[in-house]
Formats: structure tokens, C-alpha cells, sequence
């Protein structure tokens, strides 16, 4: 029997031999990481609420009150008189709410005689006023702050607050440098007909010139009003600080309320003000989450298996943090959303990010695919522009709202440099088609799918070798403009930098994918010519890719090719998304598999983004040598493309066991690359990480697809079904799946053989279940198979 295990052995210590996963076991493991342990996040839509872990904004730190990447709130103290409370227990509720317990001995009452007993008892337990605190951010941040005096003797004192406001973008709070000087006007309004109220306010204009193709005015306007209610009681304000003076007799409470209320340009904000709203289901806000997760498919397990808690445990976190993640503003209708990147610097429509997270989520719903399909279209290229590295066709790379981009200091309020956006585009729209089968919802994504890839032939190949490559031409662009995007990401095997053009061997893969899965999308919308075309290409361009990247040697796809197409010989992550994508040949599968598990890649928790053996290897890096959760969803996927369930299964498991070392089992944007062995029982998190972080929680239902071994045909109302679930999950049930206009809810389970299957246990609407491979496993020859399932189905087509 697999013995239970959260935290094992994968490596020895300095030798690099591995371990079997079960060989050691930590019993009543303490391991709960937290990726920002000295902050707290309140987060709704736009709005970001980033304080202390005492619950307050210090003055000169990097948090705030954070609408649209601007800081509206820089500063936010809280005293009773002059002395500060004592934070006893704090926490969110839920990712949009909080709430915090503090304590303080009540002014003027004596602390008692000096004796504190044996427990050494301090004079606040005896006599306490509570202050307790409760945020729910919306459109804004409502917050009530309660206070009750435990003591037998009235009590007088000021509660005092301090507030500023610098409106600087979340980039320039981070660096603490500032692009430009900023004049806020600050003002009291004390009405008698009105609650009283501290504005902050700012605005600016700014004329600019960049790069020969962008010339003009951009101007911002913002602002946050500091409502304040306070009963009876008579706020004051002088100076940055507002006092409101209390009294209360032994057990009397007293409530107030601090509204924060943005004002920014011609954003439309409903901010919601009831009192304790941080479990107010009535609210905008939380009816759609509560819609969204009620709609979406629900996964239950047995819980006798220590990972079967944590697969559903996770699995649930990660669709609280999809729903919580949610960019309101950009709503498609009534079913179609998308999200933010991640918390707390990613809070803004990144392309590529919300592609994946879409895709990986179809299987919980299409919601976020609709969604962010229509928006990216909205976004597309439409010009040469250098500075915003912008071509007609290719879609964004990223939209911001913060000042500097919104007064065009610098080129994020609507920027192109990427790739991975353009190229995947097409096939989230291909699964789009496979998981609903209605043209009215992909046809309008035919033409701007059609548009990346004639960006993709007429600007994608830089030193025309026939690959798809890279390179800025924007004095402010990203330097790398595959998946690893950070500056330093692409390294040779002696550990320098690769100098764009660069051609990623992922990015080779995603074109190939795009170009397979849209040209079936293509048949059907009977554009028949264009669909043959687009298939001779990906055919003949795998045949290239595996002539030109394949490492004989090495046993190995290499990087990319560099500027001067030779073969950039490191060994990274980044062949696993080509075994994804079917690129790969059928001959050379399985050795790339092996070598991604050889110890230098595979910590144990999963699989570096570059070789320890590399001399830039550094387990703390961005892309080079630190592990991102989001690769593994379409690793374990393309294992089970092509059969590979034993890889299946340790990848998930080593997902998975990540997944429970973190706090609230939520995985983080990505941890350290330190190997699993018995110096590192757990490991270490990059300083900067996000979390939540969109991809890195839907990556979880991909996982999950890999290993119950479901896709969708619904032009054809087909599901098939290949499920080979691992010891450690010997059932897993899926309700309220949705499959073209049919729902069902699916038993996976083990047998006593060891083999699994599955049973239907409900089933709304018409669907064919089907068990065998879809027609993308195994061989990866995805339009012959498909041509002959068409075939079975529709004679003569």
C-alpha cells in the first residue's frame, strides 16, 4: 500500500541520486507557506487594498490602496490617542474581505497592582477595548470599525487617523522611484447636510512624442474621498489626521464607518457601502462569484487518502481565486468574463495570461475562454507603432491603467510584445469550438484568429530561417517575447545571455498547435481551401522543427536558435510544451520525457525552468532555475497525449504535494528550484511571487484533465473518456460538466485491478460518451484521426 506522504525525499543531499517519493514521511508536518508573509491583500475587480501585516500602510513602503494600479491611499495609521492598538487576531475572510482584532488598555483606566501572576497576565486582558476592524473591498473599500470597552470604568479618548496619498503606479511603488513629481490638492468637507469627508485629488496632462509614430495630449484625473461616519460623535480634521473624540461607559460599543471611494476618469465605479458586507451575498460583486461557482463543474473526492484532501482542497481554492481574481469592468455579457493576472502587482489584462488561464479552465467553464477571447479581439493590433511594439494582427501583450501608462510616460496602457498571444490565440478558439460547438460564440473569433497569423507570416520571422522569432523595437520593449519573458531568461550552455532575434522552441510549438486545431475550425466554417493550407503548413513545419531543434547528444529539444539560427544547446522546461502541443515526433517523445525527470530539472515538486547544471542555474530567479506550477497542467497533458500515465501521474503528484505546503493549498506564481532531499523539506518562494495567480490555479484543472482523461467534441455532442487515476486519487466525481448544451456529473474511480474507470451518474441533455483516446492522444497525428472520427460520424464529409 502507497504510503501517505506530504513531504518526501526526492534527492540526496549534493549527489543528485533520486529517491523513491515514498521512502520518507514528515508526521504532523507544521509546513504552511505563505508567499507574503509581512502583507495582507483585500482585492475586488480593480481595487486592491495592500497593507502591513499589522493591517495598516506605513508611510514609505510599498502598500496602499491600489484602484486602476494607482495608489490612491499611501498612508493609513490608527491611534487611540497617541498609542497604537495590538493586533491579536487577523485574516481575510474571503480574498475581497477582512477583518482584525486589536487590543489596548482603555485611557485613563489604572492598569491594577504590578502582580501579573504566574501567567504573567498584562494589564490589557484585564481590562481591554477591543477594536476589531472589518474590510470588504468593491468598487472602493468600505471598512466598519467596532469598539467596545471590556472594563468596568468609562473611558474617554481621541480615535485618531492619518491618511496621505502619492498616486504613483504600482511599478514606481514598488522601485520607490518616481517617473514624475506629482501635486495632489487635499481637502476637508465638513457639510451639515453631508457625512464628512478627506479628498484626496490629482490630475495632470502631458504631451507626447514616441518613436515618430505616436504623437498627442494624454491626461488623467483622479481622486479618493475618504467618507466618514461616526454616529453622534463629530470628526475633526487637522493637518493629515482625523480625530473623532469617544466616550464609552463599562460594556458600551461604539460603530463607525470609513468609506474609500475612487474617482478616475471616465470609469464607472458602484461603490457598496452596507455595513459588515464581507458575507453580503446581495452585493454585485459576490452574487457573480457565487453564480460562477455554483455554474461551474464541481469536483468531489474521498478524503481517506492524505491527497485526495489536498487535490480537492486545491482544487476548490483555485476556483474561489479565479472567481476572486475577476475584472468586472470587462464583462462580455452575461456569461463571459475574464481576470487579472494576479495579486498583488498583476492586477491588469495580461494576453497570454488570460489565454491559459482560459483554456486550462474550460473544463470548469467557459466562461473566462468567452470572455477573454472578445476582449483580446477588442485589443488586436491595427498598425506599425515601434514604441508600443505594436503590428496589425498581433494581439496585446498587456493593458494597464496606472499613470504612467495612462499619460503615455511609458507604453504598458496598451502593449504588444509578445508572442505567445498571437499564436495561441487560435487554439483557445479551437477550444472553444470543441467545448460548446456553437458558431455564433466562435465565429466571431474566425477573423481575428486569421489576423495573427498573417502577423505571425509577415512579422514573426525576423532573420527569415523559417522560424518564428523575436525581437523588441521599442526603446522601452520586453527584450525576451516568449513564455520566459524576463531580460536574462535565455541563457547559452556557459550561462551568457542569448542576444535577440530568438526563436523558442515553445513558441515553434504553440504556432504548430494553432495551426492544427484552427484549421479543423476552419473545415467546419466550410473555408475548406484555407483549412488544407493551414494543415500542409504545420506538417511540413514539424518536420522542420524536429531537423532543427533536436539535440542528438543531449537527447533533447534545444532552447531556441538564436540570432544566427544556431541551436541555443541549454536544457530548460521549455520542450515540455512541445510534447504539449504534438510537435514533437512520435520517436523522439519519450526520451525528451525521461530527460525532463533527470534530477538536474526535476526537484520533486517539479520540473526547474533551467538546469541546476547550468552555470546562471539560481533556484530564487524568475525563469532561470525556479518552478512555475502553470507549465505542468500542459506537461501532464501532453504525457497523456501520447500515453505517457506513469509521467502523468508524477507530475501531478508532484503538483499536488506543492500544493500542500502552501498556505490555503493555493499554489504561488512560482516557488524556488531547490531540490526535494532532506535539507529542504519544502521549498523556498521567490520574494516577489503573486498569489493568487490565475495560471497557476487553473493549472489545477488541467491536471485533472490529464488524469480522468476527458475532451470534449461537441459539434459532434462527443465526450470521450481515458481516465488512469493514480493510487493516491482512487475517485474523483464531476458534477455540472458542461459539454455543448449537455450537463453531466461523472464518477472516476479505480478498480481493485488497478484499472480505472468511470460511470455517468446523471445526465442533462445529448452527449455520446465515448471510451477510448481522443483523437489528439497518443500518436499526435490530430487531423488524421480527426478525419477519421468526421468520417465514422458524417459519411462523405
Amino acid at each position: 500500500m502507497m504510503r501517505k506522504s506530504t513531504i518526501v525525499a526526492n534527492e540526496k543531499a549534493g549527489s543528485g541520486e533520486a529517491r523513491d517519493p515514498a521512502e520518507h514521511e514528515y508526521l504532523g508536518s507544521l509546513i504552511a507557506l505563505q508567499p507574503h508573509p509581512a502583507e495582507w491583500f483585500v482585492a475586488q475587480g480593480r481595487t486592491v487594498l495592500r497593507t502591513e501585516r499589522n493591517g495598516f500602510i506605513e508611510q514609505d513602503s510599498p502598500r496602499g490602496l491600489f484602484v486602476c494600479e494607482t495608489r490612491l491611499l499611501s498612508k493609513y495609521e490608527l491611534r487611540i490617542n497617541e498609542e497604537a492598538p495590538i493586533p491579536v487576531a487577523l485574516s481575510n475572510v474571503n480574498q475581497h474581505s477582512w477583518i482584525g482584532y486589536y487590543v489596548i488598555l482603555p485611557p485613563g483606566i489604572d492598569p491594577g497592582p504590578a502582580d501579573k501572576g504566574s501567567g504573567d497576565v498584562q494589564a490589557y486582558s484585564e481590562n481591554t477595548l477591543e477594536i476589531r476592524i472589518t474590510r470588504s473591498a468593491n468598487d472602493g473599500i468600505h471598512e466598519d470599525i467596532d469598539l467596545v470597552n471590556y472594563s468596568l470604568k468609562a473611558t474617554s479618548f481621541q480615535l485618531h487617523f492619518w491618511f496621505d496619498a502619492d498616486f504613483a503606479s504600482v511599478t514606481e511603488a514598488e522601485s520607490k522611484r518616481r517617473k514624475i513629481r506629482r501635486k495632489k490638492e487635499v481637502r476637508w468637507s465638513c457639510e451639515p447636510l453631508e457625512q464628512p469627508a478627506l479628498c484626496f485629488h490629482y490630475s495632470e496632462t502631458h504631451p507626447y512624442s514616441h518613436q515618430g509614430a505616436e504623437r498627442g495630449v494624454a491626461q488623467i484625473d483622479r481622486g479618493l474621498r475618504i467618507r466618514v461616519s461616526a454616529g453622534q460623535c463629530h470628526p475633526k480634521y487637522r493637518k493629515g489626521r482625523i480625530s473623532i473624540p469617544i466616550r464609552l461607559a463599562p460594556r458600551e460599543k461604539w460603530h463607525g464607518c470609513l468609506d474609500f471611494i475612487p474617482s478616475i476618469e471616465q470609469w464607472k465605479f458602484h461603490h457598496e457601502d452596507s455595513c459588515y458586507s464581507f458575507r453580503d451575498e446581495k452585493s454585485r460583486f459576490t452574487r457573480r462569484q457565487l453564480d460562477f461557482m455554483e455554474s461551474a463543474t464541481h469536483f468531489t473526492s474521498p478524503t481517506d487518502h492524505h491527497l485526495n484532501s489536498v487535490v480537492t482542497r486545491c482544487v476548490k481554492q483555485a476556483v474561489r481565486d479565479l472567481a476572486a481574481l475577476r475584472l468586472y469592468d470587462l464583462d462580455v455579457g452575461q456569461d463571459g468574463w475574464t481576470v487579472a493576472a494576479g495579486l498583488p502587482i498583476y492586477l491588469a489584462l495580461y494576453g497570454r495570461d488570460t489565454l491559459t488561464v482560459s483554456w486550462q479552465a474550460a473544463v470548469l467553464s467557459t466562461a473566462i475562454l468567452r470572455g477573454t477571447l472578445t476582449q483580446l479581439a477588442q485589443w488586436q493590433g491595427t498598425e506599425v507603432n515601434d514604441w508600443r511594439d505594436e503590428q496589425p494582427g498581433r494581439m496585446i501583450h498587456e493593458s494597464h491603467t496606472d499613470p504612467l501608462s495612462m499619460l503615455d510616460y511609458i507604453p504598458r496602457s496598451r502593449y504588444y510584445g509578445a508572442t505567445t498571444t498571437s499564436v495561441f490565440y487560435p487554439v483557445a478558439v479551437a477550444l472553444l469550438w470543441h467545448w460548446t460547438g456553437d458558431k455564433s460564440l466562435v465565429a466571431p473569433c474566425v477573423e481575428p484568429s486569421l489576423k495573427a497569423f498573417k502577423w505571425l507570416k509577415d512579422y514573426g520571422d525576423c532573420n527569415n530561417d523559417g522560424f518564428y522569432d523575436y525581437k523588441t523595437r521599442s526603446k522601452m520593449g520586453v527584450r525576451n517575447q516568449g513564455w520566459k519573458d524576463s531580460s536574462d531568461a535565455i541563457v547559452y550552455p556557459d550561462g551568457k545571455q542569448v542576444s535577440p532575434a530568438i526563436a523558442t522552441c515553445e513558441e515553434q510549438a504553440f504556432a504548430y498547435f494553432a495551426k492544427t486545431f484552427f484549421a479543423e475550425v476552419l473545415w467546419w466554417f466550410d473555408r475548406k481551401d484555407e483549412a488544407k493550407r493551414l494543415y500542409k503548413e504545420a506538417k511540413e513545419f514539424k518536420k522542420r522543427f524536429n531537423d532543427a531543434f533536436w539535440m542528438g547528444k543531449e537527447g533533447y529539444f534545444a532552447m531556441g536558435l538564436d540570432a544566427k539560427s544556431r541551436p541555443i544547446r541549454s536544457i530548460g522546461s521549455d520542450p515540455g510544451h512541445c510534447i504539449g502541443s504534438g510537435i514533437v515526433d512520435d520517436s523522439l517523445v519519450k526520451e525528451t520525457a525521461e530527460r525532463m525527470f533527470a534530477p538536474d530539472l526535476f526537484t520533486g515538486w517539479g520540473i526547474r525552468t533551467l538546469s541546476s547544471q547550468n552555470p546562471a542555474y539560481d533556484p530564487f530567479s524568475y525563469h532561470r532555475g525556479s518552478v512555475w506550477p502553470v507549465e505542468h497542467g500542459p506537461f501532464a497533458l501532453g504525457f497523456a497525449r501520447y500515453g505517457l500515465y506513469d509521467h502523468v501521474e508524477r507530475i501531478c503528484r508532484a503538483i499536488f504535494e506543492a500544493a500542500s505546503l502552501f498556505q490555503y493549498y493555493r499554489l504561488p506564481e512560482l516557488f524556488s528550484g531547490h531540490p526535494r532531499d532532506h535539507q529542504h523539506p519544502f521549498p523556498a518562494i521567490y520574494p516577489n511571487a503573486n498569489s493568487p495567480q490565475a495560471w497557476s490555479a487553473s493549472t489545477v484543472f488541467s491536471l485533472l484533465q490529464s488524469m480522468v482523461g476527458i475532451y470534449p467534441y461537441a459539434p459532434l455532442n462527443l465526450l470521450f473518456v481515458d481516465p488512469h487515476l493514480p493510487e493516491w486519487l482512487p475517485e474523483i466525481t464531476l458534477a455540472n460538466l458542461r459539454v455543448a448544451k449537455a450537463v453531466l456529473t461523472i464518477r472516476f474511480f479505480r478498480k481493485d485491478n488497478g484499472a480505472s474507470d468511470y460511470q455517468i451518474e446523471e445526465q442533462q441533455g445529448k452527449v455520446h460518451v465515448i471510451r477510448q483516446p481522443s483523437p489528439w492522444s497518443l500518436t499526435a497525428h490530430f487531423p488524421e484521426r480527426m478525419i477519421d472520427v468526421l468520417k465514422s460520424f458524417l459519411p462523405g464529409k
